[in-house]
């Protein structure tokens, strides 16, 4: 697969518009002329310029005759095969699935889900992608609560390990 540059760059202008708003979001320190935002708006700030660089690129190349790079997206082969078109949108599926349901479910059985679905779609045995879901999942869970001190979201487990 492939992309041009100029839907790349939309894409970051996207994003980093999205995190300058939210970054503006941040409570300010007292006493302090710079706030917890400045670093994620400057990030933002630096990624837009790079979105904007990539769209002026992109539609450049698009108005180059005989580039070869005339198209918004080429699919690859990969893309006339049903079950690898289904693995390619599982990823964002699952993941806006974690967004919307994990305050509600909890890192532990969603986590766990999650990995599972996506090891055994991507070719791992059942019982190999169960196991390795659930080390990976209780590992993170310990990683986060005990050594980095966040809170991931407990939902109906509770805190089991954290």
């Amino acid at each position: 697969m492939r992309l041009n540059d100029a839907v790349i760059g939309l894409v970051l202008v996207i994003f980093a518009l999205a995190e300058i708003t939210y970054s503006t979001t941040f409570p300010s320190l007292h006493g302090q002329k710079f706030g917890p935002s400045l670093f994620p708006i400057l990030i933002g700030c630096g990624l837009a310029l790079c979105g904007l660089i990539l769209i002026v690129r992109g539609v450049i190349s698009r108005r180059t005759p005989d580039n070869g790079d005339n198209e918004w997206v080429v699919l690859g082969d990969w893309a006339q095969s049903p079950t690898t078109r289904i693995n390619m949108m599982l990823v964002p599926g699952l993941l806006i699935a974690y967004i919307l349901l994990s305050d509600t479910i909890g890192f532990l059985p969603l986590a766990f889900l999650i990995l599972a679905t996506l090891l055994y779609r991507l070719g791992s045995s059942f019982l190999s992608a169960a196991i390795i879901a659930i080390v990976t999942t209780v590992l993170l869970q310990l990683l986060f609560a005990r050594v980095l001190l966040v809170p991931l979201p407990a939902g109906i487990t509770g805190n089991l390990f954290g």
